[in-house]
């Protein structure tokens, strides 16, 4: 397909230093899905919308939220000839006959108007009726108080409700000044552009419709890339407590198609990072996300849905938080004894001391027995940390080992309770494992949930051995 992503659309609008995110306006677009804008005051999120409504020649209604009363939206309401219903007297101003609806300012809209504009931004709906000739829907806002940084401060600026803030497809920090090149700089500076009307003889139009035909393409076969890299990205963001809701998650899949389709069907790793951090809304809240974590999501994902044969199943592997999947993954469908190794030297690399001490305790025995496994490098690891823990050996109490520490010390008095409630071999073993924890000096928060992860491990094992047939099983 042809790459479309040549040359700046929105330059030609009077738009400048926009193109970062101009993908994503474009994919805006495309799939006609709701648009936020959060930027700083002057940063020209009014105008673009504004610009991009004229040059697309939309019947646009223009809305500040802050101002707004509530009938001038919907018209004056009176009885139908009948008195059944009621009907609006219509003006120019109200949104039955728009096309492309901006809210202004939508961060200093009244909570009742929030709540009225909601059911317009989620379903193109006004007091229960149907607005079938409105096919765009933007909004636009200063950074809201919880967010704003040093030296900002917009008065009324409130957060988003959150369910509001979820509908808007796309959320975009637009640029300020001081990332702007020094050209884009001196364009803006020139007053000479200001109201000239712009002339850039329908290339916008042109370029979303080639990208919409791209899209339903795209849309048809839908690639699993794009599939298991949205999933990936919403089990580690929220894993990192950054929540994406499942319908975020489709709607990300959504956005990485439309922006693909922009770029002409060109899968493109830059592209995919930008939709992620477009796609999370919690800005418009006032909860930024951590640009690092979003990157080391994007990361994982991206090395996790476009890597082949033995990279991609290490990269799923290891995006397995749980040690019993882990464990599980490994057993059932590792490709050979080479990759093994690699899984579990990667995995005694990343995981946090306790989890290497279960990791290692549960596979060590399994992978000295099965051959072909693991290989004997990752055999190796294994046993340099579980060869310790399986050299303690019967019931001694934690008062005979005293492990260097005091009697009172609280993580004995945790894993004592801990133990206390098992029984057998697995009480053996946990003894074992929390025996080595503590005179390692590693500190356990929740000895419970440990031990029963630990456990969950050993069950996969077990029942896989019974499958292999082994008398260990």
């Amino acid at each position: 397909m042809e790459n479309l992503a040549a040359e700046s659309c929105l330059k030609k609008i009077g738009v400048y230093g926009y193109e970062q995110v101009e993908p994503i306006i474009l994919a805006a677009l495309v799939t006609e899905d709701p648009l936020l804008l959060i930027g700083k005051a002057g940063t020209g999120k009014t105008y673009l919308l504004n610009s991009l409504s004229e040059v697309l020649g939309f019947e646009h209604r223009h809305y500040n939220a802050s101002l707004i009363n509530f009938d001038e939206l919907v018209g004056f309401p009176y009885p139908n000839d009948d008195f059944t219903g009621i009907r609006y007297l219509q003006t120019p101003a109200t949104v039955w006959q728009a096309e492309s609806v901006l809210v202004d300012e939508i961060s200093r809209c009244k909570p009742e108007h929030q709540n009225r504009l909601f059911s317009l931004i989620h379903e193109r709906r006004i007091q229960g009726i149907s607005i079938p000739l409105v096919r765009y829907r933007w909004a636009a806002m200063n950074p809201c108080n919880a967010d704003q940084g040093a030296g900002d401060f917009y008065e009324g600026s409130l957060p988003l409700d959150q369910a509001l803030a979820d509908r808007f497809a796309f959320v975009i920090h637009v640029p300020d000044w001081d990332v702007l090149c020094e050209s884009d700089q001196c364009l803006i500076s020139d007053p000479r552009g200001e109201g000239v009307r712009s002339e850039e003889d329908g290339a916008i139009a042109e370029r979303v419709e080639a990208a919409k035909s791209c899209y339903q393409k795209l849309l048809k076969v839908f690639p699993r890339a794009f599939r298991d890299y949205a999933m990936t990205c919403a089990n580690l963001l929220n894993g990192a407590n950054i929540r994406l809701s499942p319908r975020r998650v489709r709607q990300l899949s959504k956005n990485l198609l439309a922006v693909t389709a922009v770029n002409g069907g060109e899968i493109d790793e830059r592209l995919f990072l930008l939709t992620l951090t477009a796609t999370i809304p919690h800005a418009a809240w006032g909860q930024e996300p951590d640009e690092s974590v979003v990157r080391s999501v994007h990361r994982s994902a991206w090395e996790a849905s476009m890597a082949h044969g033995r990279e991609k199943w290490l990269n799923a592997f290891l995006l397995e938080r749980k040690l019993s999947k882990r464990v599980c993954k490994l057993l059932a469908d590792c490709p050979d004894a080479d990759t093994g190794t690699l899984a579990v030297t990667r995995s005694l690399a990343s995981l946090a001391l306790e989890e290497q001490a279960a990791f290692a305790f549960a596979l060590y025995p399994v992978s000295l027995e099965m051959e072909g496994l693991v290989g004997k490098e990752g055999i190796n690891d294994l046993g340099k940390i579980a060869s310790g823990i399986l050299a303690v050996v019967g019931e001694l109490s934690w008062q005979e080992r005293r492990v260097g520490q005091p009697m009172d010390h609280p993580e004995l008095s945790r894993v004592s309770k801990t133990l206390a409630n098992l029984s057998g071999k697995r009480r053996e073993r946990a003894s074992q494992l929390f025996y080595h924890l503590l005179t390692n000096h590693i500190t356990l928060q929740n000895p419970d949930a440990y031990e029963e992860e630990f456990n969950q491990c050993i069950s996969v094992i077990r029942s896989w051995l019974k499958a292999q047939g082994s008398p260990q099983g």
